[in-house]
Parts: structure tokens; C-alpha cells; sequence
């Protein structure tokens, strides 16, 4: 007849993939939940500005250099009006004369970044300056959002119709601001001031979208002053405008700051670095070399944006799938340092700009959140250690479970512990003459458990229960201790040392009042085995427990103790785990209860001679060889020399013929 196995089940291994199945949920509804949230938050101006701010420094880094045939300025600056001595605006008539001079020193295109939206107080210097115009010169207008409570109305400023009439070209200047007053966008004009002057240059646009970013430069622009112009052949090397693109514009400080603001100046990437402000000439001469040499960065749309915020957040979900801690803080600072890179590698070799605001802060908000679970779980954890082991084990060892709950299985394991039982002698008789005063009995009982219980708790065991008179504790479980017999021993050694003080005590208190001292004894079992320990218990309430023929054997051995005389008992294994600490003498071999073979039994003594160790081994060995006589007399040399076997002793000779 086959016998059927029966199923083993794997407690632990059920907990560890149920607590895997939710971390992964939890991960899973994380990343969708920052992915949602950080999506629609890119949606917002807020967001949209620390996108641009992270633009501003990646685009800033390394910028690229001038394009070598890029536009020289001329400036209308300070110098310009002490060497000319007049007021601005500054008549036409000499605008005109500063066309003539550069279109003479060889310039291709004459961009003039100054509006003629009306006439003049003298006609003849917009005749002059009708003049001097021709298909080589862009002259600048504006665009201009009129907001009003019944509608929005762009208003389009253009120069004087009689300036254009030689083929002049016009070019909008305006540019777009973000909404921290930076200009980074590159305007959305097809007819803007620097499109028309690389039309009127001849040289060729790359095509850009309205949300083309503007890619500024680190390096100073070739600048000379508007006098300079004036008489290039004096002021200036020959050949200087040659086949050059110029522009004139207002640069009315070399250098105007964010705060004092200035004439035609505006914030741009570079003046998180500078403070400065650029001016618009310099601008107009950035967008020119932006959309003839195809410098743009084109910024990447939304799909994109939430793409690189879920890859981020999933990446975020596998490095803390398992635990959080250094090793993640390890972890986490390299990968934001990649995104970072990754940004900065796309801008710079795909001109592509994809912030990596939204991806950092999502791979940070994953790890935070899951970080902040861990560590709730790992304050509940410690709390529930706490709060189940603080009533079995010594502060000391509940904070090192604390501190480490991996030291700690409570779902069931085998493991070698030695185990001690205690129980008081006579507690029946105690009972029954304290009957009509429960609450002196009870006092009683608390006095005697308390040192007991703290000299377990001291040696480094594990109280298993109280059974009213009676105290079990254990040693090895939940946390390791190699030398658990030599402390289960010696914890029993310390007890009986209490429970003499105790009755000291007792005495004392007695006298005092005329009474009679009830006098406490106890037995202590201790056995050495294999064992089974965790929750034992129902699913409603369980205890941290022991199970195994070792719990039985020495719950019996403390019962046995009062059959010989002594009041400790230990069994085989604990005999020889402690024999290198402790002097060990054994007594006989018992079969107990539920047991069917024999069990060698030993006490510990406190103090012992050797010669009279040597005596009492022959004793025992005469006892099982059937030789032992009453009469022997080394009964009477070892009640001498060992007084703490005296009881035995006389116990032994009073059972032999």
C-alpha cells in the first residue's frame, strides 16, 4: 500500500511573492500616476519656464562658434553720439550717408534695425534716405499684440511707403518673449527682419518651425561704432565690409544689466551666466545666423515628452523593484547625470531639445515614493517587532531585530535551540494557604518571575510563556547565539542564586511581623535540540513559539529534577555544548514519558574537587553496571565532598537493596 506525501507548504515563500506581487503593483501605479502627473503638468507655464531654464544652461554649455561669414554690427552706442554730437534720433539724411558708405566699402546686405514708421521734421532726409535704399537694404518693422477687454488685435507697424520704393525690403523685428521676459524662440515671421536680409544676401534659409529655440553664442560678434562706419577707410581696415552682411542697431550700453534694463535689449540663455542683457541688433544678427546655417533646436513635441517621462519612471521602477537605501541614492546619481547628458547629446548633435526636467522628476518622484513606503513598512515593521518580541527579549536584542528584521523568520524554521523550563516546588500548597488572598499570591508570583524572567532576558533568551507557576524561554531564536547552551545554564545557575536572595528577602519580611516565611523553591529543565520556532497560533492570535520532542524532553527534565534530588537538570547535548564553561556531573539515564529510549540526565555543579568528580564517575558507572551497593562507601566520602548531590545521594542509596 503506497502511503500519499503530503504537500509541503512553503509559508515564507507564499509571503515573499505575495510582498513581491504588491511592490510591483505599487511600482506599476506609481509610475502611471507620475507619468499622468507630470505630462499634464508640462502642459503648464510654471513647468514649460524650468523646462526653458534647464534650456538656457544645456544650450549655454559648450555653445557652438560665430559662423565665420556671420553679420557685423554697426552700433549706435555712446561713443557714436560724443563723436557726432547730436541728439537721437539722429537726422535720416546721415542714415543715408552710413548706406552709402558701407554699400561703397563692399557690404552684400544692410539690415537697418531702426524704424521710419514716420515722416520726418525735415522731408529732405527721407528723400535721402529713399535714396540710398535699394534691394540691398531690409529695413525693420513691428508687430505688436494690442490687448483690449473686447478683443486682441495685432497691430503691423512698416517704414514710411516712400522708403521702400526702390526695392527696400521690409523685416519685422518683433521677437517673442517666454514668460520669464527671455528671448529663446526664434521668431515665427516668414517676412522677419533676419529672413529678409538673408533674402536680400542671397543666401539660403533653413526651414524652422514657431517653435524653434534659439541657439545663442558664448563668443563676442564683430561690433564697431556707427561713427566708425561713417568713414571706414579712416576708422577701419580696407576691405572690412567686403562681402559682409551688416546690421545697424541701437547699443546704447555696452553691457546693460538685467535690472537697469536698456534701449532694444532683452534677456537671452546666456544671461543666466552674465547678467547682461543683449542687444536687439545683436539678436537680429543670432537669429540671422540661426536660420542661415540651421543652428535652431527644434524642441520636442508632446509625445515625446511624455515618452521620456514613462521610460523614466519605469527605469525609476527597476532600480528600486527591489529595495531602497545608499545603493539606490548610488544609483540614482549617475542616471540623473545621464538624462542630464542625454539632453545635452540631442541638442547638440540632433538639435533636438528634450528637457530633462520631466524625466529627472519623475525618476526622482518614483524613488521617493517608493522610498517613502519602504520606509513607512520598515517603521511599521519595526514597531510590530517591537511590540511582539519586546515581551520576550531584552531591549538590547529587540532593537538589534529592529534595526535588522532580516536576523528574524517568523513564518516557521528548524533550528538547534536549547530550552529551559522553571517551575516552582510546592507552588499547590502555596496556593491553597493563600487562597483567601489572591492578591498577596499574586505579588508573590510577580516577585519571583521578575528576576527570573530578567536573568533570561539578560543572558540573551527568548521568554516563551509564563504557565502560571511555570517559565519557558529559549535560547538561539529569533537571533543567533553560537554558545546558547553555556547561556541557558548559566541563566539557570543566576536563577537559583535569585531565588535564594528572594527567600532571604522572605525571611526578613516575616520576622518582621511574626510570621512564618514560605519558603520558594524551583526546578529548571534545560535540553539542547532541533526544534521548530516562529508564529504558532491562529490567524486571529499566535505567539512566537517553540514545538519538538527537545521542548518535551525538557519540560520533562524539570519534572524529573525533584525525583533527584537537585534542582537542575540538563540533557545530553546541552551536557556537552556547556561542559567547557560549566562543571558537569551526570546522574543516570531515564526513559521519560512519550520517549522510548534512554536519556542520559546531568546537573551542573558549582563547585566541585577533582578527585571527587573521579569518585562520582565510578559511582555511576557501578550504578548502570548493577554492582552499586547501599552500602558502598563512597556514598559517605561524596556527601562530604560534593554536598550539592547530598540529597542524590541519599535518594540513590535509599532506592538500592
Amino acid at each position: 500500500m503506497k502511503t500519499r506525501r503530503r504537500p509541503t507548504i512553503n509559508s515564507s515563500g507564499d509571503t515573499a511573492t505575495r510582498r513581491t506581487q504588491r511592490r510591483r503593483a505599487r511600482l506599476v501605479g506609481l509610475a502611471i500616476l507620475a507619468t499622468l502627473a507630470l505630462s499634464l503638468a508640462s502642459l503648464t507655464s510654471p513647468f514649460s519656464l524650468i523646462e526653458l531654464r534647464s534650456f538656457d544652461y544645456l544650450s549655454t554649455f559648450s555653445p557652438p562658434p560665430l559662423p565665420k561669414d556671420g553679420p557685423v554690427i554697426v552700433a549706435i552706442d555712446e561713443p557714436s553720439m560724443a563723436e557726432i554730437g547730436r541728439q537721437w534720433p539722429w537726422p535720416r539724411g546721415l542714415h543715408a550717408q552710413l548706406i552709402e558708405a558701407l554699400r561703397g566699402a563692399g557690404a552684400k546686405a544692410i539690415g537697418v534695425d531702426v524704424i521710419f514708421a514716420e515722416p520726418s521734421t525735415a522731408p529732405e532726409n527721407d528723400v535721402a534716405l529713399a535714396a540710398a535704399t535699394g534691394p540691398d537694404v531690409v529695413l525693420a518693422g513691428d508687430e505688436t499684440l494690442i490687448t483690449t477687454p473686447q478683443a486682441d488685435q495685432f497691430v503691423r507697424t512698416e517704414p514710411l511707403a516712400q522708403l521702400t520704393v526702390r526695392g527696400a525690403r521690409t523685416g519685422i523685428a518683433s521677437v517673442h518673449l517666454s514668460g520669464d521676459g527671455t528671448l529663446r524662440q526664434v521668431p515665427p515671421y516668414a517676412d522677419g527682419f533676419a529672413a529678409r536680409l538673408a533674402e536680400a544676401a542671397g543666401r539660403p534659409q533653413q526651414s524652422w518651425s514657431g517653435t524653434a529655440l534659439l541657439q545663442t553664442f558664448g563668443t563676442a560678434r564683430t561690433t564697431v561704432s556707427y561713427y566708425q562706419a561713417l568713414d571706414p577707410g579712416q576708422f577701419l581696415p580696407e576691405g572690412f565690409f567686403r562681402d559682409r552682411i551688416v546690421i545697424i542697431g541701437l547699443s546704447l550700453q555696452n553691457a546693460p544689466t538685467l535690472q537697469a534694463g536698456g534701449a532694444d535689449a532683452f534677456a537671452t540663455p546666456f544671461t543666466v551666466h552674465t547678467g547682461q542683457l543683449v542687444a536687439g541688433a545683436e539678436i537680429q544678427a543670432t537669429i540671422f545666423d540661426n536660420i542661415t546655417s540651421g543652428l535652431f533646436i527644434g524642441k520636442a513635441g508632446q509625445p515625446t515628452v511624455i515618452a521620456a517621462i514613462a521610460l523614466a519612471a519605469l527605469l525609476a521602477a527597476a532600480v528600486v523593484f527591489r529595495s531602497t537605501g545608499w545603493v539606490t541614492a548610488a544609483f540614482s546619481v549617475p542616471i540623473l547625470l545621464f538624462f542630464i547628458a542625454a539632453s545635452y547629446a540631442l541638442l547638440q548633435f540632433g538639435r533636438v531639445f528634450v528637457s530633462p526636467a520631466g524625466p529627472m522628476l519623475s525618476y526622482l518622484a518614483i524613488v521617493a515614493g517608493q522610498t517613502a513606503f519602504d520606509y513607512a513598512a520598515e517603521r511599521r515593521s519595526r514597531r510590530d517587532i517591537t511590540r511582539a518580541f519586546s515581551r520576550y527579549l531584552s531591549p538590547a536584542l529587540v532593537e538589534r531585530l529592529a534595526n535588522d528584521p532580516s536576523q528574524l523568520k517568523l513564518g516557521g524554521e528548524r533550528r538547534t535551540l536549547t530550552i529551559l523550563f522553571c517551575d516552582v516546588r510546592g507552588f499547590t500548597t502555596i496556593s491553597e494557604a493563600l487562597k483567601d488572598d489572591p492578591e498577596q499570591l499574586t505579588a508573590l508570583i510577580n516577585r519571583l518571575l521578575t528576576p527570573l524572567s530578567e536573568i533570561v532576558l539578560e543572558s540573551g533568551g527568548t521568554i516563551d510563556k509564563y504557565i502560571g507557576d511555570c517559565l519557558m524561554a529559549f535560547w538561539n531564536a529569533p537571533l543567533d547565539d553560537p554558545d546558547h547552551a553555556s547561556h541557558a545554564v548559566g541563566a539557570a545557575l543566576r536563577m537559583l542564586e535569585a531565588i535564594e536572595t528572594l527567600n532571604a528577602e522572605l525571611r526578613q519580611e516575616a520576622g518582621a511581623i511574626g510570621d512564618e516565611p514560605r519558603i520558594l523553591r524551583i526546578g529548571i529543565g534545560i535540553n539542547t535540540g532541533d526544534c521548530v520556532v516562529g508564529n504558532m497560533g491562529s490567524s486571529r492570535r499566535f505567539d512566537y513559539s517553540v514545538l519538538g520532542d527537545s521542548v518535551n524532553l525538557a519540560s520533562r527534565l524539570e519534572g524529573e529534577s525533584k525525583n533527584y534530588g537537585v534542582p537542575l537538570l540538563i540533557g545530553e547535548r546541552t551536557a556537552a555544548l556547556s561542559a567547557a564553561d560549566f562543571t558537569i556531573a551526570e546522574l543516570d539515564s531515564i526513559t521519560v514519558k512519550g520517549r522510548t529510549t534512554l536519556s542520559p540526565i546531568f546537573t551542573v555543579l558549582q563547585s566541585a574537587p577533582k578527585e571527587a568528580l573521579e569518585w562520582h564517575r565510578h559511582l555511576i558507572a557501578a550504578k548502570y553496571a548493577g554492582g552499586l551497593r547501599k552500602d558502598d562507601p563512597a556514598f559517605e566520602a561524596l556527601e562530604s565532598d560534593l554536598p550539592q548531590l547530598s540529597d542524590y545521594y541519599r535518594l540513590l542509596r535509599s532506592r538500592l537493596t
